[in-house]
């Protein structure tokens, strides 16, 4: 049997440990110290963004992010219905009520049309969105430009899940800084890791300040325990947040060995008929997280995927739109039908940075065997 090659594995830079060792060193096993502090002044300077919280999770992120743009009981969250379930649940967790956009064809991400019609149809029958959660998937910037405009149109706040996209650009502007607040993952597969952990960050200040209040279970400055809101135990600690630091010392070259990947395959597969590629349209920059094709049909992509596991090779269909999944099967939902053919078509590739060419051989090698 062939080595495992897998979908996304963490890829270390070698500086992680002398961070995490530092910690130990001083004793700094705890969810505040220097490397977090270090972490979120890393991640303002390479985005551009004015104020950063570190977080246990991009979820966490998103549930704070929530709150901070007012969502609560009885309100409505439009949100990209082709994504992972971990979007949606915080608008669960503040008992509002998720409604689906579709994607369109050029992002694969949230249709600007579709989300036009939502929010006439929601207004229309007597309810206003709260809020709008916007998905960059697979590192693909969503068509911002336009999604801001209704934003400001409508006057319904944008929240950027940018879990899969730090790296990527929309017009010179770092994925996650364009909407009212933005959020990033850095879980075990994503493009730098902290093993488990995310951010929030926003050009609004106080959002962060308040997310961080928050996130260390809402303690009232006073000499004993007070609290006058409800609090959470989000916060990032500071052993997690110096494999970050080591991790963003080699951002940058993770991108290009993602975006390298993606264009092997590319090279290497364009010219089959029944393979497409999920292009950058003019402005954008993915940091190409995961590669996908899109295939000519359901069974085309399982021939494919068994063929890959058969050699000890991970991929995966991509994501099952939430309209789909049995937990949001009743809910609203406003569809083009792009969403549900990319899934049924659709598959991402094994894409980490620590791959190589060998194992990108490997693997066009079985997909054209199997074609």
């Amino acid at each position: 049997m062939n080595k495992r090659i897998w979908l996304s594995s963490p890829h270390m830079g070698g500086t992680e440990q002398s961070y995490i060792n530092q910690a130990f060193e001083e004793n700094w096993i705890a969810p505040l110290g220097p490397n977090v502090n270090g972490f979120e002044a890393d991640l303002k300077k390479y985005t551009g963004v004015n104020s950063c919280t570190a977080l246990t999770s991009g979820t966490a992120a998103i549930h704070l992010g929530l709150i901070q743009l007012g969502v609560k009981k009885g309100d409505e969250v439009l949100c990209s219905t082709f994504t992972f379930v971990a979007t949606v649940n915080p608008i669960i967790y503040q008992d509002a009520t998720p409604i689906f956009v579709d994607s369109e064809e050029d992002t694969w991400n949230m249709c600007p049309k579709q989300l036009e019609i939502a929010i006439k149809d929601r207004i229309a029958k007597g309810t206003k969105p709260k809020a709008i959660i916007v998905v960059h998937l697979y590192g693909m910037p969503s068509k911002m430009n336009e999604i801001m405009e209704i934003s400001k149109k409508y006057e319904i706040p944008v929240l950027e899940d940018a879990a899969e996209a730090l790296g990527s650009t929309y017009e010179g502007k770092a994925m996650g800084t364009i909407g009212d607040i933005g959020i990033y993952s850095f879980n075990g597969n994503k493009i730098i890791t902290t093993s488990g952990g995310g951010a929030i960050v926003s050009n609004k200040e106080e959002y962060c300040q308040d997310s961080l209040f928050l996130a260390t279970q809402a303690r009232d400055a006073a000499p004993h325990y007070q609290h006058s809101r409800i609090g959470y135990n989000y916060r990032m600690s500071n052993i997690t947040a110096g494999i970050g630091r080591g991790q963003m010392e080699i951002l940058d070259k993770h991108i290009s060995l993602r975006r390298r990947n993606h264009d092997f395959y590319e090279k290497e597969l364009s010219g089959i008929e029944n393979i497409k590629f999920l292009k950058e349209p003019e402005g954008m920059y993915s940091n190409r997280w995961l590669s996908c094709i899109l295939t000519d049909s359901f069974e085309t992509r399982e021939k494919i995927r068994i063929a890959l596991e058969a050699k000890n090779i991970e991929s995966r269909p991509l994501w099952k739109p939430m309209h789909m999944q049995p937990v949001f099967i009743n809910s609203e939902k406003y569809l083009n039908g792009v969403s549900e053919d990319l899934f049924k078509k659709g598959l991402c590739l094994p894409s980490g940075s620590n791959l190589e060419i060998d194992d990108l051989e490997l693997i066009v090698k079985v997909i054209k065997e199997n074609i």
